[in-house]
């Protein structure tokens, strides 16, 4: 591994602070201060009291939001376990940069950047000039058989999502968003869930792609294998994150772990989307656990796995729309609401401002 890979992860994992309770507490009180009966918005006040917190002030904002959409291969296609060739995710890396898919699409409509990131995707896609090129490698192994990547590409992807986040707050970002594309990637979301959770495998395994219920019992027996393969069949165990990354994660989600643990240490909020999203975040909280306070989570995916991981983190989707497309979708909805929330808090009228007489 690169030591200088090992030093970033380490030195910004140190750097990550839990919130403190003092902020949560004066926006707490200003919530008591607006034009509002206390509470009455809700869900609303807590997600505002989160960002005030992350914040360290009691007007946030999250007005400049950017997603970032991370695209590799998985060598474990080669089980048949995906509906669609792996070919696809290198076919809609060149859609995302066209702006022709469904988070371009409600990415425009909630004002939010996109940026793409070549990760590991089989393909060379050097040509797109508006892509991250950050490939760690080409495409994962086949995990049935061998790690999906070396423990160095592991501490490579991470330390490339790191970079991003802090990227991101050079150019004034206040709210990121992760979001994924590569075809096989539920399959390793799916092992990497029984894994961290102890789950049992047909539990944490669903559709993906849109498989049948029989290719969807074959996906499951195929996660099972990998899992003896790499000894992880220990219920009770609490697996090295870096090592569970690199024996059945992918560089995608590598990367979108390191874009957690690199948005908490700068204090930025960071919104994850769906199951593979989550899975990279719950990778990010085994690795560093007072990420979780600056992590929201956008949807409660249909994939089952999903569920586990929200048990996990203790966390609570903002929305649920029974959707499972991944590309960071669900983010690009979400950030409505926590822009919502934070304008709330800071532009509402105090009763002494609007001279309306409070409740006493």
């Amino acid at each position: 591994m690169s030591a200088s890979h090992e030093s970033i992860i380490v030195e910004t994992c140190a750097a990550v602070t839990r919130v403190e309770a003092e902020w949560l507490q004066r926006a707490s009180q200003r919530q008591l201060t607006l034009t509002k009966p206390p509470g009455s918005l809700g869900r609303l006040e807590t997600l505002a009291n989160q960002l005030a917190a992350q914040q360290r002030t009691v007007t946030p904002r999250v007005e400049r939001k950017r997603i970032y959409v991370v695209a590799a291969d998985h060598g474990v296609t080669a089980e048949g376990v995906s509906a669609y060739p792996s070919a696809v995710t290198a076919q809609m890396v060149a859609n995302f940069l066209h702006g022709g898919a469904a988070i371009n699409v409600l990415a425009r409509l909630g004002q939010c950047e996109v940026r793409v990131v070549d990760a590991g995707v089989a393909a060379d896609l050097s040509a797109h000039i508006d892509l991250i090129h950050a490939k760690v490698l080409w495409g994962t192994a086949n995990f049935t058989q061998a790690a999906a990547l070396t423990r160095a590409q592991a501490w490579q992807a991470v330390a490339t999502g790191i970079e991003l986040a802090r990227a991101a707050q050079r150019d004034g970002v206040q709210l990121i968003g992760i979001g994924e594309m590569g075809i096989g990637n539920t399959t390793s979301a799916s092992a990497l869930t029984a894994a961290l959770t102890g789950a049992a495998v047909e539990q944490v395994t669903g559709a993906g792609t849109g498989v049948n219920d029989e290719q969807r019992t074959h996906k499951a027996a195929v996660i099972k294998r990998a899992l003896a393969f790499h000894q992880l069949t220990d219920a009770t165990a609490q697996y090295d994150a870096l090592a569970l990354l690199a024996q059945v994660g992918g560089a995608e989600i590598g990367v979108m772990m390191g874009l957690v643990i690199g948005a908490a240490s700068l204090c930025l909020a960071v919104i994850a989307d769906g199951f593979i999203s989550t899975a990279a975040a719950a990778l990010a909280h085994r690795l560093c656990p007072a990420v979780s306070d600056y992590l929201f989570v956008a949807h409660r995916s249909v994939e089952p796995g999903q569920r586990a991981l929200l048990e996990l983190l203790q966390a609570e989707p903002l929305l649920d729309l029974q959707m499972r497309l991944g590309e960071g979708t669900g983010a690009a909805l979400a950030m409505h609401l926590l822009d919502a929330a934070a304008r709330l808090l800071s532009e509402m009228a105090t009763f002494a401002s609007a001279g309306v007489s409070d409740k006493s």
